[in-house]
């Protein structure tokens, strides 16, 4: 058997606790105070370790899902195997073509990326195509606080002070943009996301009503989120920038926004899609009028996948950065924001692996 055979494949349902200066916001209705991805952990049969990160709500579920489908599809196979994902994708298809099943895949997908990558000895952007920028923006990524004035004017005026040029904010109305414009001022990028809060016939007015605020851009305004039509429609009667793709249900949806220029900003999530489908997208970009600017609301190997392909890509975009108080910082030490910026690791894989106590699960569920 193979050195780069593999031997394991191992999910670690990572939870941390987080505080963002208010009550917690609501997450199917019940308070979160917690942040969930899993890590994904490959070895070969030599031991060498390689990790990925999978979109997680439900670790008991995603677990089920790698011990019972992923692990023994994967185990006994060349890790530099080019079918080797692809047959698992059509191997699981009729399971679902979005939700948990792809996000182990994705996961599994990251882990591999590294795993080339250590065993070339070069940074995972080598294998990209090579870094175009040695370091990248990172933009705060507020979360919700349903409009609340004083804390998004105290909480926006917190990200500045660290340093921070840009802020996102995940409100749905006029006066939540309006008190974050009062409190950073006229020259700060401010982006807008909505979660999908609009119907198709909802979201002109909507955003009309946050022009004079002068939004970076407006994120995911529409449900369903892969409504091409109504994106394209809508994009003809706003004079803002429209950003689209978290929660689009497939990388080929993805790929036919790119293709119809419906929106100016496409934005896969590499723990949903996985590194290979997010880097394709990121290519489809180049020479069109859409920008790939990858959703990176996690902080786990996912989170230095998205950093190594805003690397490599051809535009430049900032990395996004829940604006959050983590209990536990993943990669804080070895990777760390320094005055909004992060410098582009160039160690062998990823750059960094999980620091010791999270690797070991101290973190986990």
């Amino acid at each position: 058997m193979s050195s780069n055979t593999i031997a394991s494949v191992t999910c670690i349902p990572m939870r941390l606790p987080f505080h963002h200066w208010s009550d917690p916001p609501l997450f199917a209705g019940r308070p979160r105070n917690k942040l969930d991805s899993a890590l994904v952990r490959v070895e070969t049969e030599d031991g060498t370790v390689a990790w990925g990160e999978s979109y997680c709500v439900e670790p008991r579920a995603l677990q089920a899902i790698f011990e019972t489908l992923i692990a023994p599809l994967a185990c006994g196979r060349r890790a530099d195997d080019v079918a080797l994902l692809p047959s698992m994708q059509r191997t699981l298809h009729n399971l679902g073509r979005s939700g948990p099943v792809v996000h182990a895949l994705a996961g599994l997908d990251i882990a591999l990326w590294d795993l080339r990558a250590k065993r070339a000895g070069v940074p995972l952007h080598e294998l990209l195509g090579g870094k175009r920028r040695d370091r990248v923006r990172v933009y705060a990524s507020l979360l919700q606080y349903y409009a609340d004035a004083t804390l998004l004017e105290q909480v926006s005026q917190r990200a500045l002070a660290e340093g921070y040029t840009e802020i996102k904010l995940h409100e749905r109305t006029a006066p939540a943009l309006a008190a974050v414009r009062r409190a950073v001022g006229p020259d700060i990028p401010v982006m807008v996301d909505t979660n999908c809060a609009w119907l198709p016939h909802e979201a002109e007015a909507a955003i009309t009503e946050m022009l004079p605020y002068e939004p970076f851009w407006i994120e995911e305004p529409i449900w369903p989120p892969e409504n091409d039509h109504a994106l394209a429609e809508l994009r003809q009667r706003v004079p803002v920038p429209l950003a689209v793709g978290e929660n689009a249900s497939c990388a080929l949806a993805l790929q036919r926004m790119v293709e119809s220029a419906c929106v100016q900003y496409v934005q896969p999530s590499v723990i949903k899609l996985g590194l290979t489908a997010a880097w394709d997208i990121a290519r489809a970009c180049e020479g069109t009028g859409v920008t790939c600017a990858p959703q990176v609301a996690f902080f786990g190997p996912g989170f230095l996948a998205s950093l190594h392909l805003i690397a490599a890509q051809q535009a430049e975009v900032s990395i996004e950065r829940l604006y959050v108080e983590l209990a536990h910082v993943p990669y804080g030490r070895s990777v760390p924001i320094e005055r909004g910026w992060l410098q582009v690791p160039d160690g062998p894989g990823l750059g960094a692996d999980p620091e010791a106590a999270l690797a070991q699960g101290n973190f986990a569920h």
